[in-house]
């Protein structure tokens, strides 16, 4: 059963005391008639590949989402079209396994491994170019809400993360590190010779804690924003086992 998002932030908000004023009190929210006026930030999943001819609209409209900051958007390059003749240079076979494994759970909408695809907090599998439907999913992401994140950066560059909510199962904090702009021209396959641009492409993700609801804290050191060629970080709740996303949040360095 969710709490509602009222007594999820009413939770985060004391906790946020304990943390001495976090830096955050609330989240920025945009005028987007896709979300609700009190949601906290969406996660979008885009899986992409540089050797799709259908993935350049897909990007393109993750690069004009990354604006609203009622979501967090993240690129995951994947592995899978490099036998066609291209080998993607942004691409992880982490995100390849994520994707696969979202695919053998079972996402709600258009399920399976294709490309482009968009997955909205762990939940929702859609086309990743179809604009009108993913943002009809992200409004009915943000109603399924069940934790917040709070954030407060230290003076050594590290974070203190505040949590508060529920979560059905185990969940674990993640450490996003991803490159906010990339743009790659491409040599051969289905998109050889274009010039294409990528949005907040992951580098790596790494684990920091674990999480099973209710209010808690944790330190998130200053030595996990030092991944090469990450300009920009973003930290996730997400259930174990390719689960759904509990909460997302980028971490303005």
């Amino acid at each position: 059963m969710f709490k509602t998002y009222a007594a999820i932030v009413a939770g985060v908000l004391a906790l946020s005391i304990a943390l001495v004023s976090l830096t955050k009190p609330g989240v920025a929210l945009s005028q987007d008639p896709g979300l609700r006026s009190n949601a906290e930030p969406v996660l979008l999943e885009l899986f992409t590949s540089q050797g799709c001819s259908s993935c350049p609209p897909a990007d393109r409209l993750a690069a004009k989402l990354v604006s609203n900051p009622d979501l967090v958007i993240v690129s995951r390059p994947v592995t899978y079209w490099d036998r066609l003749g291209w080998k993607d240079t942004l691409a992880l076979e982490a995100n390849t396994d994520r994707q696969r494994r979202y695919a053998w759970r079972g996402l709600n909408g258009r399920n399976g491994v294709y490309t482009p695809q968009i997955v909205v907090d762990g939940t929702f599998g859609v086309v990743g170019s179809q604009e009108q439907q993913v943002r009809s999913l992200i409004h009915q992401s943000s109603h399924r809400q069940s934790a917040a994140i709070r954030v407060k950066q230290l003076g050594d560059g590290g974070y203190r993360i505040g949590l508060g909510g529920e979560s059905d199962a185990p969940a674990e904090l993640v450490v996003l590190a991803l490159t906010a702009h990339a743009r790659v021209d491409i040599g051969r396959g289905e998109n050889s010779g274009h010039r294409l641009g990528y949005t907040n492409v992951l580098r790596s993700e790494n684990r920091v804690g674990r999480w099973n609801g209710g209010q808690q804290s944790y330190v998130v050191n200053a030595n996990q924003f030092t991944m090469a060629g990450a300009d920009r970080y973003a930290i996730i709740v997400r259930e174990e086992g390719a689960g759904r996303v509990l909460a997302a949040q980028y971490l303005d360095l």
